[in-house]
């Protein structure tokens, strides 16, 4: 059988009213809290006396648990509250009545902070690569990052922290780059700092493993992978290896080098200067003639083609590497 939450609230306020003549109040010097806000256990503890009139007194005050009560919204991180025994007696009133504070000892009052830790350089370097990796980079390589000046360690609440930044260069990453950064906790802001960081994308690309000549189709060249900053290697050849067969160099690459992808193209399937045959169609009728090719075209591209015997240059969309269909 399930009991619901208010039930069990109301068992719990019933068992510590019970308790209230063989146990105090006492009051704690200070709590750390985190955004969610105050609690009353985080402020006051149940304490049995060692003279309590009888074992069941004792019994009940020792089952009795303070309710999860939230007294208060929690400090601003880097600020500080204080509560007195009235105050936290009124809070407690006005959230739950039926519970009955008095028998109060330890401290008159008590002083709330947030939980912090020290937040390092390398905490900084670590969450500033996750976010601009996850956000920026993306799929193009993976991102080592350096900031170019230690970041002196501060105190943050001690939860999950999230980075946002401003100011990146519409370019992205870039070898050398400034950013501002703005440190967050849920809702709240922690504070923005100005960073200049050094990057290098890491990503496998392709070298040419011995000399590549032009015209080689891209699926049959000695090509072997190695692992370089593409930052500095922007326009490295990015979709290897490759099963296209349509795919050639446009250019010879020297043992070593990368490969570009201003090396690479789709191989024609017609070349300049290359007698093709020429198709007219208009319903039932079809013209066949022979043409000479004025450009390279790939397969479905319009190029220019000319009739040998009457110099006279039309147009045709590349069917395949024997025939253009003539428009007119």
């Amino acid at each position: 059988m399930k009991i619901s939450s208010s039930i069990l609230l109301s068992l719990t306020l019933a068992c510590a009213a019970c308790a209230q003549e063989a146990t105090t109040w006492r009051l704690l010097p200070e709590a750390r809290v985190d955004s969610s806000g105050i609690f009353l256990p985080q402020l006051v503890q149940l304490v049995v006396p060692s003279s309590a009139s009888s074992s069941a007194s004792v019994a009940a005050a020792s089952s009795a648990v303070l309710p999860q009560i939230r007294l208060a919204s929690a400090p601003s991180p880097g600020q500080t509250a204080s509560f007195s025994r009235s105050q936290i007696t009124e809070l407690v009133q006005n959230n739950y009545s039926g519970l009955i504070v008095s028998n109060w000892s330890g401290a008159t009052q008590v002083r709330v902070s947030r939980r912090t830790r020290q937040f390092t350089d390398s905490d900084m370097t670590e969450l500033l690569t996750a976010t601009l990796q996850r956000e920026s980079v993306r799929d193009r390589g993976e991102l080592e990052l350096h900031l170019m000046k230690p970041w002196a360690a501060i105190p943050v609440p001690d939860e999950p922290l999230t980075l946002k930044y401003t100011d990146l260069p519409a370019s992205g990453v870039s070898a050398n780059f400034m950013i501002n950064c703005e440190l967050w906790t849920g809702s709240e802001r922690i504070g923005t700092w100005p960073l200049t960081a050094t990057a290098k994308v890491w990503r496998d690309i392709p070298l040419a493993h011995s000399a590549l000549a032009r015209g080689q189709l891209l699926k049959d060249a000695d090509i072997t992978l190695e692992r370089r900053d593409v930052l500095v290697l922007r326009d490295a050849w990015s979709n290897f290896p490759t099963s296209d067969d349509s795919l050639e160099l446009t250019e010879n690459i020297a043992q070593g080098l990368p490969v570009l992808n201003r090396s690479v193209h789709a191989r024609p399937l017609i070349h300049r200067g290359r007698i093709v045959e020429g198709l007219y169609q208009d319903g039932g009728l079809i013209i066949s003639l022979k043409v000479e090719a004025m450009e390279d075209g790939l397969l479905g591209q319009i190029v220019r083609v000319r009739n040998p015997k009457t110099k006279h240059e039309i147009y045709g969309k590349v069917q395949n590497e024997q025939t253009v269909l003539i428009s007119l």
